[in-house]
């Protein structure tokens, strides 16, 4: 059993960003901008900006944090998001969700400008990275990507099986592994909460890659995986204890692993780096630099 280090990768991937934007400065631009949006009081979302502007910092780029009261209206929030899109000082924007629930998050994603869609929601970038066209891909989905990539964990002509189909995680990566981007080329089923069980365990005991992004700790266990398989495991739970956990049974499940993501340190610590190479990516798309 060897593990995927998220932070590991990560660290790599922000350190050649900064030895990127460097270049850049001394050729006279000025840093990558990021904005992040944070609406009311939600202590995930505290934790994962923090995460974000600490990864904006090691990578060379400014980035503003705009907090604002969870009492704001929908109509306050699209005029905000409208004014930073027409502001060419910043590169990317993110609203981080979840959002209060008089807010239509949809209609926050819907209303931010493709080319600052570092979170690779937006309809539009959703629709090219399907296409195989350009795009800002969706972060963690994005994420996973690059560490099988680094660790060299050979994807093309693999069976993958992806639990869980939401449009921020199960649906991108699956379209992602199956598409030919730089690595993908697999062959992809996609599963969900409707899959009958006898279905979901003839398919993830043939799988070669599992991705399992579900929220319910424990989910995969040893009987559900064949020997040798390598395992994404996207869940982050937090336990009565305060333990953080995944979807997987880890200590039960890594013998039989050829590769596995632990929790924390995995796949989460990726979603960032990815942002930052969205962030990027913006950033050159902004001044021609690319």
């Amino acid at each position: 059993m060897k593990l995927l280090d998220g932070k590991k990768c990560a660290e790599y991937l922000v350190a050649d960003i900064a030895q990127q934007v460097k270049r850049y400065i001394d050729a006279g631009h000025r840093k990558p901008h990021m904005t992040i949006i944070l609406v009311g009081e939600h202590a995930p979302s505290e934790s994962y900006v923090k995460s974000k502007v600490t990864s904006c910092a090691l990578s060379g780029f400014e980035s503003n944090l705009i907090r604002l009261p969870a009492s704001i209206s929908e109509k306050e929030l699209l005029a905000l998001i409208e004014e930073i899109n027409l502001d060419r000082s910043t590169d990317g924007l993110i609203v981080q969700l979840p959002l209060p629930k008089h807010i239509n998050p949809q209609l926050v994603i819907n209303a931010i400008d493709p080319e600052k869609d570092i979170d690779g929601f937006h309809p539009t970038n959703f629709g090219r990275m399907a296409l195989g066209q350009k795009a800002f891909r969706p972060a963690t989905a994005y994420g996973i990507c690059k560490l099988l990539q680094y660790y060299q964990v050979q994807v093309a002509g693999r069976h993958c099986v992806v639990i869980g189909r939401s449009n921020i995680v199960g649906k991108p990566i699956s379209i992602m592994l199956s598409n030919d981007f730089d690595i993908g080329n697999a062959t992809v089923t996609l599963t969900h909460i409707e899959t009958p069980r006898e279905l979901l365990l003839d398919e993830t005991r043939r799988a070669d890659i599992v991705i399992v992004a579900v929220g319910i700790p424990g989910f995969v266990t040893p009987d559900m995986v064949k020997d040798g398989v390598t395992l994404i495991d996207v869940g982050i739970n937090r336990l009565e204890s305060g333990k953080l956990v995944g979807d997987v049974e880890f200590d039960a499940v890594a013998p039989k692993c050829e590769w596995i993501t632990p929790v924390p340190g995995g796949v989460g610590r990726m979603t960032v780096a990815a942002l930052m190479i969205n962030t990027l990516h913006a950033y050159q798309n902004n001044f021609n630099l690319a």
